[in-house]
């Protein structure tokens, strides 16, 4: 073999012994992406299986297993609280005032009167228990300047603050009906950025923090159970029906002759149809943000514990009294009873 070929020839080995290199490190690649997706899968797997012994149901109580004809669940929306926002009755021409001791005597007579309301204005009704929805801006937050500067409290302060006065209401309610089954969203003011925003919407938000150490107060109580979901939106059932909690915040207008009907009611449509094409449906969409009570029927809009401010004066907004909602649930026919929850005393505020 003359020198032409043996050099021919070495290069050949040359070329296939980096052929084989590269084939080696394609398939070592291979390997570690595999092994890495093989990770993940046992990680999610694990995480399934841990999901499925702590499921975010609703309780047994609430299902509609041969209930009497009294029975009833009492729903409660609890939402646009505000807490530690600072309203001077000066500026609103002496329509409202609001500050944390204000605040404190409003969300007290918030549960007395659904306690009134429900055993002195409707008798004869065995409650089985009650429905405590959490609608979101619990807090004004600091998301704008002037409220960073007159604010009561920075938002740790109030975070712990008003997770113990929550804690007050859901032990009343217990204590009276026996049994409370919470449920929470966040608002848009409880955020912790300066613009909403889509992804861990609920996990950067003070009001789901605030529900989540509220649930942690009561881990041991098995009269109380929570769902509070990452998400925007819960589902929940009570008595075999659908209801689906949201703030509101994502519809958008209300500023026309129509008010805000219109993007309330496309809003609802929305969520409808998005629920029904994922195989789950609701009978009643309920949400706060817009600071006016209508119960109709599909839907309920929450009322205000706040009431007037600077901000919806000089916007020119209707005034409401401080309010929010209150329903009586029956078994076989969904909605019964309405009425609004009167949480103001100007006498006893002070103003």
């Amino acid at each position: 073999m003359s020198l032409a070929d043996d050099l021919n020839a070495a290069q050949f080995d040359a070329s296939k012994a980096l052929r084989y290199k590269r084939q080696r490190d394609d398939l070592q690649t291979q390997l570690e992406t595999v092994t890495k997706e093989l990770d993940a899968t046992q990680k999610a797997l694990r995480f399934i299986e841990s999901t499925q012994s702590a499921s975010l149901e609703p309780p047994q109580w609430l299902s509609p297993a041969k209930p009497k004809d009294s029975n009833a669940t009492l729903a409660l929306l609890l939402s646009d609280t505000h807490f530690d926002e600072v309203v001077n009755a000066d500026e609103i021409h002496g329509l409202n005032a609001y500050n944390r001791e204000i605040a404190t005597m409003r969300l007290h007579k918030w549960g007395t009167n659904v306690v009134k309301l429900s055993r002195h204005y409707l008798a004869g009704i065995k409650y089985d228990g009650v429905v405590l929805m959490l609608g979101g801006d619990t807090f004004s937050g600091d998301i704008h300047e002037e409220l960073a500067e007159t604010n009561e409290d920075s938002m740790l302060g109030s975070l712990l603050y008003w997770s113990e006065q929550i804690c007050a209401s859901v032990d009343l309610l217990q204590r009276e009906f026996k049994k409370v089954h919470v449920v929470a969203v966040p608002g848009n003011h409880g955020r912790t950025t300066r613009k909403p925003r889509a992804k861990m919407r609920a996990k950067t938000n003070f009001d789901w923090l605030l529900a989540k150490m509220v649930e942690r107060q009561f881990a041991g109580n098995k009269a109380v159970t929570f769902q509070v979901p990452e998400s925007a939106d819960c589902l929940f059932h009570i008595y075999g029906r659908g209801h689906l909690l949201t703030h509101g915040d994502q519809a958008r207008g209300g500023g026309g002759i129509g008010g805000i009907w219109p993007p309330i009611m496309r809003l609802r449509a929305q969520k409808m149809q998005r629920y029904m094409a994922t195989g789950g449906s609701f009978s009643t969409l309920w949400m706060g943000h817009w600071h006016q009570l209508i119960q109709t029927p599909g839907m309920v809009v929450n009322g205000s514990l706040k009431g007037a401010d600077e901000y919806s004066v000089v916007m020119g907004f209707s005034y409401e009294e401080p309010q929010q909602a209150f329903s009586v649930i029956a078994p076989d026919k969904g909605i019964v009873w309405q009425a609004p929850v009167f949480v103001m005393d100007r006498k006893r505020e002070g103003w």
